[in-house]
């Protein structure tokens, strides 16, 4: 194992023995002089206390004030240096409306230094005017460089790039590097090793940092350089670099074109903020809401993106409030119907949920395929009519206990087969649907699969209770 490979492990089971709460906290702590002193109205501590916050802890601070107008006291207070990269931490809501109130030459002085793939993330949400005298304002090079981020889609590694990287050729010596490097007099933020290209460009491989400085100055780049890490293409969706690089323990990796040719890097930073909003992304999307909404946005606002979601659940729910009323008359008079109905339901409901979660959870990690799919299918089935038949005969027996019918007590075990069955079935072939036809299984997934749940569990108990009772 290689020394870069021992010192990625251990910074990685570092980082990972401090839970996600346990971080908050420690956020929650470090921010309690700032809450202090913008409560008691000391301008001159909370200027000197926000400004020594990293941008990303700026913005924690600004989307946890529940007041617009505090809000916009503190973005004003915000030193212009920070404010570009604190714009990017900020969610949707809260970044267009301080970029609406910014002037336009604040915006220009704002945006000029930051790094071409935090710029180009922004670019986006500001003015026309603001994007066009950027532009003119830059340099060949750099504007060069930022058009080859923004021609790139936000969600692949081309648009997660940076093209701050540093290219050697594999011809030279380490001493000839170092010199290079002693030259520059700076080195990009989280670089942990060089690339190496030819003379057109090609990438080729890396030059680890350790082993430049460990290795005799004579031997070429060439007899030390790593050709096994292998470029990430511009086109790859950004799910499956997180995982490459999950995978493989990465600090960096290059990006480069169809033709191999070199055009940037991929950092560790980047990919941790694709984790995190890919975790929020799923969470929140099961309850119809978006992981950018602002916490303390205004109640009307809020009120009429929840509308939405309420609308559809409410479709959903008279569908299935319709198949119950297909059953009236059985209903009236077998009334233990009504006392069990919710049960055959509420069980469909949670195992297709958890068979959904884990479809969803292979999906976004690349782990299912077309290839197997048919073996999670048959696997998930099988999970469903094991714990089927268990549970069935646990409710068969409660239920004829219960109401002292015998009858009434087989129709709720077949029922409960069949509904786990179909909910396996569903959790499985909705979000693969909702995939190929280029829906977010996250955001609709649980909506079809409560409904169908429901559906198919009242239709089969009633429809039995109808055809064995009466």
């Amino acid at each position: 194992m290689s020394q870069t490979t021992q010192n990625n492990q251990t910074r990685k089971a570092e980082e990972n023995s401090i839970s996600p709460a346990a971080k908050q906290q420690q956020l929650q702590q470090q921010l309690t002089p700032v809450y202090k002193a913008i409560d008691t109205g000391q301008e001159a501590s909370v200027i000197k206390l926000i400004n020594s916050l990293h941008p990303a802890e700026i913005a924690f601070l600004i989307e946890s004030l529940p007041d617009e107008e505090q809000r916009d006291k503190i973005w004003k207070l915000v030193a212009i240096e920070h404010k570009g990269e604190t714009l990017n931490h900020l969610n949707d809501y809260i970044r267009a409306q301080f970029i609406e109130d910014m002037p336009t030459s604040e915006l220009v002085v704002t945006a000029r230094d930051m790094d071409h793939d935090d710029l180009a993330d922004l670019l986006p949400d500001l003015p026309e005017v603001v994007t066009r005298i950027l532009l003119q304002s830059m340099e060949s090079q750099h504007r060069k460089r930022l058009e080859s981020v923004l021609s790139y889609d936000e969600d692949t590694a081309g648009g997660l790039m940076n093209t701050d990287t540093i290219s050697i050729r594999a011809d030279i010596t380490l001493e000839t590097v170092m010199r290079y490097l002693r030259f520059l007099g700076h080195i990009p933020d989280t670089t942990d090793n060089l690339m190496v290209v030819n003379y057109e460009g090609i990438y080729q491989g890396v030059l680890y940092l350790s082993d430049l400085l460990t290795h005799d100055p004579e031997l070429y780049v060439s007899s030390v350089m790593n050709s096994d890490l292998h470029g990430i293409n511009a086109s790859t969706d950004k799910t499956e670099v997180a995982a490459l690089f999950e995978r493989r323990d990465l600090i960096t990796a290059p990006v480069v074109d169809d033709n191999g040719y070199l055009l940037g890097r991929i950092t560790i930073d980047d990919i941790v903020d694709v984790i995190r909003d890919e975790g929020e992304h799923t969470f929140m999307s099961q309850a119809g809401l978006s992981e950018e909404d602002d916490m303390f946005a205004p109640v009307l606002t809020s009120s009429k993106r929840r509308a939405v979601w309420l609308g559809v659940n409410l479709l959903t729910a008279l569908l299935a409030s319709l198949v119950i009323g297909l059953f009236q008359p059985t209903i009236e008079k077998v009334v233990a119907l009504a006392v069990l109905m919710p049960i055959v339901a509420s069980m469909g409901g949670i195992a297709g949920s958890q068979t959904l979660t884990l479809v969803i959870r292979g999906m976004a990690l690349g782990q299912l395929s077309d290839k197997n799919y048919r073996s999670l299918m048959f696997k998930e089935l099988s999970v469903s009519f094991l714990n089927g038949m268990l549970w069935a005969v646990v409710l068969a027996v409660i239920s004829g206990i219960w109401f002292s019918n015998e009858t009434l007590a087989l129709v709720i075990g077949i029922a409960i087969i069949i509904n786990l069955l179909v909910a396996a079935f569903s959790g499985v072939a909705i979000p693969l649907l909702l995939d190929k036809f280029g829906a977010d299984p996250a955001l609709a997934g649980g909506v079809f699969l409560t409904t169908v749940t429901d559906v198919i569990g009242f239709f089969a108990f009633l429809g039995l209770a109808s055809v064995m009772l009466l």
